[in-house]
């Protein structure tokens, strides 16, 4: 198994690519801490987890808490003896409009959830890492803001994802030599609430991809699997896209 015996946190646990990677980790051996805001679906997953042999501790709270992400790293020390990664994946795109147009509060919420938050994860994680003798963390990040697609309406996603990926870099650089690797995911277009029910817009995020279609929540947590286990040994600073081919299509 990938992950046997290491103890891994997920934020954004409680749907969608945090959902399935919480329960693909617990089938590769994972000890997990998973946080969301929604409690019953949260403890829901949880339940699934625990019913299936696998260990996994819910923690409900706000990721743009500093305290709270303070608390999670806590939980896993405490529970399951340290920490060995993270899988920061919680983020949001907010009310969609030009700049011009935009609320105040849109931008801040919107650079808050997507970016201020990985910084707080950061800041509590690595001291764990640290006192665990190496580690990796993984933030979800996306194409928009770091590729050549300039999508309509998303100005503060897209700057909250361009300043995401430059925090991963320099997490990376500053320390590798510790034995914490420090890389960025980036999805394409997948199919969770996110994205919406609307099969019209999900055909027209289909058509964007070389693939012509959305990824499942699964196929995103495949590949932050690899990137928090040992087979990724070598693979830090990197922005590794699981997006269909979108990237290539914009570059």
């Amino acid at each position: 198994m990938e992950l046997s015996d290491k103890t891994i946190l997920i934020t954004g646990a409680s749907s969608g690519i945090g959902a399935a990677a919480a329960m693909l980790f617990a089938q590769e051996g994972a000890n997990l801490v998973i946080a969301a805001r929604r409690a019953s679906e949260l403890e829901q997953v949880a339940g699934q987890i625990t019913q299936s042999n696998g260990k996994a501790i819910a923690v409900v709270g706000d990721v743009t808490d500093p305290e709270f992400a303070a608390s999670l790293v806590a939980r896993a020390e405490e529970v399951f003896g340290g920490l060995d990664g993270a899988f920061n994946n919680v983020g949001m795109v907010g009310e969609m409009s030009p700049i011009a147009d935009m609320a105040n509060t849109t931008w801040h919420s919107v650079i808050e959830t997507n970016l201020t938050s990985a910084f707080y994860a950061a800041k509590a994680q690595v001291p764990a890492l640290q006192r665990r003798g190496g580690g990796a963390m993984v933030f979800t990040s996306s194409f928009v803001g770091t590729s050549n697609a300039g999508l309509p309406g998303m100005a503060a996603y897209a700057a909250a994802k361009a300043g995401l990926n430059g925090l991963v870099q320099s997490l990376a650089a500053d320390h590798a030599v510790e034995g914490i690797r420090v890389n960025a995911l980036l999805p394409g277009g997948t199919k969770t609430a996110m994205a919406g029910d609307d099969p019209a817009t999900h055909d027209y995020i289909s058509s964007l991809h070389p693939m012509q279609r959305m990824a499942q929540p699964v196929e995103i947590a495949q590949a932050a699997c690899f990137l928090l286990s040992d087979r990724a040994s070598f693979v830090t600073g990197a922005p590794l896209s699981a997006d269909g081919g979108v990237s290539v299509r914009f570059a």
